[in-house]
């Protein structure tokens, strides 16, 4: 289920990316103040974004898990967290690149913006050791999704804290009254971030993918296993003439 449309998937995936980027490098205007740097905003800014939305998803999922207690719930949620921490990095990397082309230093610790940013990305590093700690795997799900929904509650309490802070030299690309995106601009960066978003559930449905597909081999093996096929002192043909029988009755 996870891999059906994943080819269309990327394929919309890469035509959208590579849409975006064209308009950030031939068509939309340079910025007046920063210039040719301040193109890196069309690629930082969408990470940060679908970071902190696939941050909540895992919440979401990990509400979910607890009221059904469909393990799917929990696989998604690793699977949004997991993904988003590397967003995550990416988010933090490019920010540091624009900060010493822009301010001159990789960091500036009195900006509310970086500072919140930084601390929701450390508590979902967190994430991790903590549900690898727990060896029972039913615990280890419950437990991993009471911590997504609790750390995806906090996301938009600190967004809005930060909103609401007077000193913020990050550009605001949502302004509620002025200092918003001029239309051209506006118009690169949705594409941009449409291309991010739909390359992270591009990354999803991979990697859920490849977890289906190991559950399945495993079964498959606890399988063989179970009518003695698991043996190393089989050969492949002793394997392979014991098998055909039971393929002949299927």
């Amino acid at each position: 289920m996870s891999g059906r449309g994943l080819k269309q998937l990327s394929i919309l995936t890469a035509l959208v990316l590579i849409a975006g980027f064209a308009l950030v490098f031939f068509w939309v205007p340079m910025d007046a103040d920063q210039g040719f740097k301040q193109k890196i905003f069309y690629l930082h800014v969408p990470l940060a974004i679908v970071a902190l939305c696939g941050f909540i998803a895992g919440g979401v999922e990990g509400f979910r898990h607890l009221r059904s207690g469909d393990r799917r719930h929990d696989a998604n949620s690793y699977v949004f967290i997991h993904l988003s921490v590397v967003f995550g990095v990416a988010t933090l990397i490019t920010g540091c690149l624009w900060a010493k082309a822009s301010w001159g230093h990789f960091w500036v610790w009195d900006e509310p913006t970086l500072v919140s940013f930084l601390i929701v990305f450390l508590l979902y590093c967190t994430y991790y050791p903590f549900r690898y700690a727990i060896e029972d795997r039913d615990r280890q799900a419950r437990y991993a999704s009471v911590f997504a929904i609790m750390a995806g509650a906090f996301v938009p309490l600190n967004f809005m804290a930060v909103r609401m802070a007077e000193s913020l030299i990050h550009p605001r690309v949502f302004a509620t009254s002025g200092g918003g995106l001029p239309g051209s601009m506006m118009f690169t960066f949705l594409v941009c971030l449409v291309g991010v978003a739909l390359l992270w559930v591009t990354l999803v449905k991979l990697e859920l993918l490849g977890k289906q597909t190991s559950g399945q081999v495993s079964k498959l093996r606890r399988a063989l296993e179970a009518q003695g096929f698991g043996g190393g002192e089989e050969t492949s043909g002793t394997v392979g003439r014991r098998i055909a029988p039971n393929l002949e009755a299927q």
